[in-house]
């Protein structure tokens, strides 16, 4: 089992920047990609960014490309989302994937942070 904890939620103004934090403890070992995703109220959870975690080849959505950077520290078994140029609709709770096996199947999921921005 692997077990993540979010951090760094919060309320900002439009054009701000969060940075998120998803620290992992358990069978980390396991671990092949760890993502973000963000589910809006009302709307169907989505895929914002994921990351390898050996490799670290990132991916991104095209709505958060240029503006949001995912990093990690092997170390510290922890996964970063560096949110810029905060938008109204990037309003969500952001929740902390890690897979096992893929970039698209992810198996543990986090208790979600809340991102809220204001115009």
């Amino acid at each position: 089992q692997v077990q993540l904890v979010e951090s760094g939620g919060g309320l900002v103004q439009a054009g701000g920047s969060l940075r998120l934090s998803c620290a992992a403890s358990g069978r980390t070992f396991s671990i092949y990609a760890m993502g973000w995703f963000r589910q809006a109220p009302g709307k169907e959870r989505e895929f914002v960014a994921a990351i390898t975690w050996s490799g670290g080849s990132t991916y991104y959505a095209d709505s958060v490309k240029g503006r949001f950077t995912i990093s990690r520290d092997n170390a510290k078994n922890t996964v970063y989302l560096q949110m810029n140029s905060l938008k109204p609709e990037d309003t969500a709770i952001y929740y902390c994937a890690a897979s096992s096996r893929s970039l698209t199947l992810y198996n543990y999921w986090g208790q979600g942070t809340q991102v809220t921005v204001s115009s």
